[in-house]
């Protein structure tokens, strides 16, 4: 069972991997044969382009929303900020150390600290990760909906950046919208 769970573990890693080939992050710079070096290596490319979005768009902008069946750009800010206390805090059996939703928060400057401070309270989590705790098994609390489940440190670690990826996917197509451009693409024209 071990093998199988360590096996779709690594096939859905090389799959995330094969995507951010088209970032700047490519597959060349995460893969490695240390799971812990990868999913660190990861995190440090999408955290960064998170970042870089939070702060490349103006406070107007955090209230843009490309239509009203979706969250505005600031509410989106808000979920990963929510994702990343949440995943990071299971994968190292912490409680987290926020209990504020981001969701509901409006004000760039707020969201724009509070997300810094997700990705660098995740830094920690993801720093502290070896191939030795990759597999050490934790439990995920229920959240958004879904019942709680034993899994493994990695595994949490590998769907939040995942997870964070997704909706990077999200942020591009509104710092598209406003005419912005966005952080992978940019660092990627800038090395040219």
């Amino acid at each position: 069972m071990r093998d199988r769970c360590l096996g779709a573990l690594l096939a859905t890693l090389l799959s995330t991997a094969a995507v951010a080939q088209t970032t700047d992050g490519g597959f060349d710079k995460a893969l490695s044969s240390s799971m812990a070096g990868v999913a660190k290596a990861m995190h440090s490319t999408i955290r960064a382009n998170l970042a870089e979005a939070a702060e490349r768009m103006s406070a107007p902008d955090y209230a843009f929303s490309p239509t009203a069946d979706v969250r505005t750009f600031g509410q989106l800010v808000g979920h990963f900020i929510n994702a990343n206390y949440f995943f990071c805090s299971q994968a190292s059996g912490e409680p987290s150390p926020v209990t504020q939703n981001f969701e509901t928060v409006a004000d760039r400057a707020t969201l724009v600290k509070g997300l810094a401070d997700a990705l660098r309270y995740c830094d920690r989590i993801y720093g502290a990760t070896t191939d030795a705790n990759f597999s050490q098994s934790v439990r995920i609390g229920a959240g958004a909906g879904m019942p709680g489940t034993a899994t493994v440190r990695g595994a949490v670690l590998t769907f939040n950046v995942a997870h964070n990826n997704e909706h990077y996917g999200n942020v591009v197509v509104y710092m598209r919208l406003r005419g912005r451009v966005p952080p992978s693409t940019a660092r990627a024209q800038a090395a040219k």
